[in-house]
């Protein structure tokens, strides 16, 4: 039940008319019933008993005379300060003292109101004047007071066990209309889903429903009593506490920006996560509940209730534009790339209810800064994109990647466009010239001996900002690798490095969203590419080795020594140990890549072996057969496994 009701409360001159509306009623009804039931005649009975012991101030005074202003001064002076004396807050004393607290508090209003339309040349009126206004501040100080506590004691905490929904177009709700999330089950991150979900259709209670009526009739009687200011000063004070609470319970801290331009970068990625859910949240449905209460207690006293919702809730936003400006101005490393994303679009998402909160010129200041922020987040990220591709171009190493496998760079930054083609309408729309074409992408070589096509010519996927800036950021990789396998003087490993990580990128993007974005034809000019140096490796590896199996002789002569035929099939044995011994530390993480490397290498040498063993078997004898071709077989699948092997005992594994 509230507390108190705005026509309960009503200023006196309705209450007036409203009685005499009844009285008109009640006479009425009485010349339409001739014959009155008992009942009905000790009802009038009363009434007129009652009626005849009640005085009004009027009664005591004389009308217009000074006795009469004296006395009624007194008699509303005397209700008033009965509650000076008394430390309790009158509204928690029931809704009666509050009713006959505030029709004695608007009688103090409308006697000032008379005195200060009245000419008044005595010291003595001049007296009544200001005892009267001393009365009515106190009056205002005090319900100023109750209005502070009230908005405090009833504000419902921003937890889930404390939250229900309510519609925004309708100011009352029926039960049907009421989302619970009383249940203990029910966690934040559910909760916080739900206000996504649910955030242009219903708002949050902040402060209980029950009070709303209480607080809107003492917000209209201070401002029927000019103290407009103090009201909304004293609104503005216990919502603010509100708005830092809020941001305090979503873990966001105050900080300069300089505290943001010294942290560490984990500390840093921490924060912007952090704010990105804060902001989901205290944008909406935090503040569009904020506006709907502010609206709520002063939708009748004009548009003050702009003004009341922006004070309130100006610093809370600036503290979280300060964080963003402070992102916005840091060094452009890479790795913020996704983070600064992220927090662009949440700015972006929200511009239209920011737009809408604050209004006019009381919100220009916070509407100017977020619309600045939201830019300036947009320059970071192009700036960041940038220097992305020239961390990509500039990652140079002194040394070869151990085992050939594939680079680390290689894995950063294929992964890092995977999670870019997931902000790729934002990308596009960011990543152009200023007349809006689409940015030249970065060309890059990536060998001597191939000679690249135009990157536009060669592109069959989107055409879009975003696919030739990813696509670019392939090229320069691609070139960066190029140089990182010259670190290795083995010709066949540098060939199976590349093979390596060219197949990475090309799965990458096989398998992942990327294939919109990079067309089928990007994707086989890559499979071809790695296929290509996977020949080059086996050819870089055997072909010298097979040579040495090559069947030379006529027939019909014997023109090879078998002393020489001994000796090659020695020299091959060599050569295929050290291969193995060398060859099994290297490494193809891929393991469909690493079974087909295999195959193909092992039909190859296989088959050499198979012949020239039996062609020569005879001129060498098999006591110089040191492997059969089975377990040549069987350890050329010993190969790839990052693992280095040795084969000392023949037959022994």
């Amino acid at each position: 039940m509230p507390m108190g009701d705005c026509e309960s409360v009503a200023p006196q001159l309705e209450g007036e008319e409203n009685l005499i509306a009844a009285a008109k009623h009640i006479v009425k009804a009485l010349g339409s019933n001739k014959i009155l039931t008992k009942d009905v005649k000790k009802i009038l009975a009363d009434l007129g008993s009652q009626l005849s012991s009640m005085a009004t101030i009027e009664d005591n005074i004389v009308e217009d005379g000074k006795i009469g202003i004296e006395e009624q001064l007194s008699f509303v002076q005397e209700k008033i300060m009965i509650w000076e004396a008394d430390e309790s807050m009158i509204w928690d004393s029931g809704p009666d003292e509050a009713v006959k607290y505030l029709n004695a508090v608007d009688e103090a209003r409308k006697l000032t109101e008379r005195l200060e339309n009245q000419c008044l040349n005595s010291e003595e009126d001049k007296g009544f004047l200001r005892r009267a206004h001393d009365v009515l501040q106190i009056a205002m100080q005090r319900l100023e007071e109750e209005f502070k506590h009230m908005l405090a004691q009833h504000r419902q905490p921003f937890e889930p066990e404390h939250m229900s929904f309510r519609s925004s177009e309708d100011d009352a709700v029926d039960e049907g209309s009421i989302v619970s999330f009383g249940d203990d089950s029910i966690e934040e991150s559910t909760l916080r889903d739900s206000i996504s979900r649910n955030s242009e259709e219903y708002i949050i209670d902040l402060v209980h429903p029950d009070v709303i009526p209480d607080l809107k009739c003492i917000a209209n009687l201070m401002f029927l009593s000019n103290y407009d200011h103090e009201c909304c000063q004293a609104y503005v004070i216990v919502r603010k506490d509100a708005l830092d609470e809020c941001l305090f319970n979503l873990e966001m801290e105050k900080l300069s920006i300089e505290d943001v331009l010294k942290m560490e970068w984990h500390t840093v990625n921490s924060k912007m996560k952090r704010w990105v859910r804060a902001m989901k949240v205290f944008v909406r449905p935090y503040l569009s509940s904020e506006k709907w209460l502010c609206d709520q207690i002063f939708a009748e006293v004009g548009s003050v209730n702009l003004v009341c919702f922006v004070e309130a809730a100006k610093s809370s936003m600036l503290q979280l534009l300060n964080f963003a400006e402070a992102i916005s101005i840091s060094p452009h490393q890479p790795e913020k790339l996704v983070r600064i994303l992220d927090m662009y679009e949440v700015l972006a998402d929200h511009l239209p209810d920011i737009d809408a909160l604050f209004l006019d010129e009381a919100g220009s200041s916070v509407r100017i800064e977020y619309h600045e922020v939201l830019k300036r987040l947009g320059d970071s990220v192009r700036a960041t994109f940038l220097e992305f591709e020239n961390a990509i171009a500039s990652n140079t190493s002194t040394s070869p990647f151990a085992g050939g496998g594939i680079h680390h760079l290689t894995r950063y930054v294929m992964n890092y466009i995977r999670l870019l083609a997931d902000y790729d309408d934002t990308l596009n729309l960011l990543l152009k010239h200023k007349d809006g074409a689409a940015a030249t992408p970065v060309s890059s070589d990536i060998s001597p001996a191939t000679e690249e096509e135009s990157m536009s010519k060669d592109f069959s996927g989107s055409c879009s900002p975003v696919a030739l800036h990813l696509q670019s950021l392939t090229s320069i990789l691609e070139a960066n690798l190029y140089e990182k396998s010259k670190l290795y003087r083995d010709a066949s490993l540098q060939h199976f490095f590349l093979m390596n990580n060219i197949h990475y990128m090309a799965q990458k993007v096989k398998n992942s969203e990327l294939r919109l974005l990079f067309g089928d034809k990007w994707i086989r000019k890559h499979n071809w590419k790695f296929q290509q140096h996977a020949m080059d490796y086996e050819r870089a590896t055997w072909s010298t080795i097979l040579s040495l199996l090559k069947d030379e002789s006529n027939s019909s002569t014997s023109s090879i020594s078998k002393t020489l035929l001994k000796e090659r099939l020695r020299s091959f044995y060599v050569a295929f140990e050290e291969v193995y011994k060398t060859q099994t530390a290297w490494l193809i993480p891929d393991v469909q890549l690493r079974e087909d490397l295999r195959i193909s290498t092992s039909l190859k040498v296989i088959q050499a072996y198979r012949t020239f063993v039996g062609r020569q078997m005879h001129h060498i004898g098999e006591k110089h057969i040191k492997y059969n071709a089975e377990d040549l077989q069987d350890y050329l699948l010993d190969l790839f496994d990052g693992s280095q092997k040795s084969l000392h005992n023949p037959h022994k594994r």
